[in-house]
């Protein structure tokens, strides 16, 4: 790529952007007050930043230079998007739109719920399994998007429309611990396990122990506090049981045929996202690519209808992702994040105390929590490997655990949690950035105490 010429970013500079991701992440505290949508406020801040950096000459600007000397205009911004986590979004989110149709999450959704008997603890515990395992199979985007659909269906048809805010932030809190199951439930897992050289079977090892702990501590956390309790009178077990009655699975389907195809599709699209970094070709396309072909093939089914179906992509999002993205790698070209990489790599001293390395697991949460765990884990990576940490210290798990557990403490530290606040605002339930960290902060605390309790005990 020819690039202009860059001199070093100075400090000022540096203390200049970060001051800039400070107003970001405030403004986004402050999303209802200042009547905008995130979206807006990202923007603003992505288009501010990019004109600052150009003035500051941070960014690598110039021609691509393809293999056979061609030059391909590339605009800056355009490489910092991740265009795989858009893909993703729109991909899952047409897929499980056009699959819902037939009937099959529906059919799900009342299975599940009459296994329960109606018991809404039975249906949490149910569901909040099966959202760690989606997690660790699929990404957690897709897993949110799955499993926040089947609690809309059951929880409405169940009469229990108020635990609806319970169950999808206690789901969307548990896509992050599931993401800690496998080396490529998360981007991060991927990072660090390739520069710490873990193999994917000691990952799974070390890490699931730990998952079962704090699912079963999430779970038991969350119904106790948003009141989700078992069915105690007989009044309410016989009302359930009436409710479950007039429950059938076979309601929605419409097609018998478009049911059974749409569920060969889940399956094929579950099957295909989990061995998407081990499948020939595939591999090389990503997730974001067979996100976006089941998506194609799906909608094949409704031709000249399709239209109806790009409405239920929620498009500020999908922009509120980009812009995210843009802000992000300018703070990467203006020097924020190696800034926050030399302050940690002071809190880690030696490498060798349990103090450095529960600090370490700490503060990568607090930054995952407000800026994209992504290059924070290949920041810290590289970190550890220049300093020469052995593969088996529990450094690594440190960046592990709180890279993934750091989307936890705000909306905006994970794209399941943003996810699952856009599920939850589609339901017409309020939740604030604010409420969302209030709300969040004790699971937070709670899962990120007993990470580091198992890292520098067990680890």
């Amino acid at each position: 790529m020819e690039t202009t010429a860059h001199h070093a970013v100075s400090a000022g500079v540096t203390y200049l952007f970060a001051l800039i991701l400070m107003a970001m992440i405030l403004a986004l505290a402050l999303e209802e007050k200042l009547h905008a949508k995130k979206s807006l406020i990202v923007g603003f801040f992505a288009i501010g930043s990019l004109l600052l950096a150009s003035i500051f000459d941070l960014m690598p600007f110039g021609d691509i230079i393809i293999p056979g000397g061609q030059r391909l205009h590339m605009p800056v911004y355009i490489e910092a998007v991740d265009w795989e986590v858009i893909a993703i979004i729109i991909g899952s989110s047409l897929f499980v739109d056009v699959t819902s149709r037939s009937g099959l999450f529906s059919w799900i959704a009342i299975k599940l719920t009459k296994a329960s008997s109606g018991d809404p603890l039975k249906l949490l515990w149910y569901y909040g399994g099966m959202t760690v395992l989606f997690s660790a199979v699929l990404n957690n985007v897709t897993a949110m998007i799955i499993v926040g659909s089947l609690t809309g269906v059951s929880l409405k048809k169940l009469g229990q429309g108020k635990l609806l805010l319970g169950f999808l932030l206690i789901e969307g809190l548990l896509t992050n611990v599931g993401g800690l199951l496998t080396l490529i439930s998360s981007v991060p897992n991927i990072i660090v396990g390739n520069a710490a050289g873990i193999s994917f079977v000691s990952f799974f090892l070390k890490a699931s122990p730990y998952v079962l702990v704090a699912t079963i501590a999430t779970l038991l956390l969350g119904a106790k506090m948003f009141a989700i309790h078992s069915l105690q009178s007989e009044l309410e077990k016989q009302r359930a049981a009436e409710l479950i009655q007039g429950f059938d699975e076979r309601d929605g389907i419409r097609s018998q045929g478009f049911f059974w195809f749409s569920t060969a599709a889940l399956a094929a699209f579950i099957l295909a996202i989990a061995t998407t970094s081990i499948t020939p070709v595939i591999r090389d396309l990503g997730m974001g690519f067979v996100a976006m072909g089941f998506a194609v093939l799906v909608l094949v089914r409704f031709k000249h209808d399709v239209n109806e179906f790009y409405e239920s992509i929620d498009w500020d999002l999908v922009l509120f992702f980009m812009s995210l993205f843009v802000v992000i790698n300018v703070m990467e070209h203006a020097q924020v994040l190696e800034l926050i990489g030399r302050g940690v790599a002071w809190v880690i001293g030696d490498g060798k105390s349990h103090t450095g390395t529960a600090a370490l697991l700490v503060s990568s949460s607090i930054f995952s929590s407000v800026t994209d765990n992504i290059p924070l884990a290949a920041m810290l990576a590289k970190i550890l490997s220049g300093l020469g940490i052995p593969g088996d210290s529990s450094l690594w798990w440190s960046v592990v655990f709180g890279a993934n557990l750091g989307g936890n403490i705000t909306p905006i530290g994970s794209a399941s949690t943003l996810v699952a606040v856009t599920i939850i605002h589609k339901y017409q339930i309020k939740l604030s950035f604010a409420g969302f960290v209030k709300t969040a902060l004790p699971f937070a605390i709670m899962q990120i105490v007993l990470a580091s309790a198992y890292v520098l005990i067990m680890l």
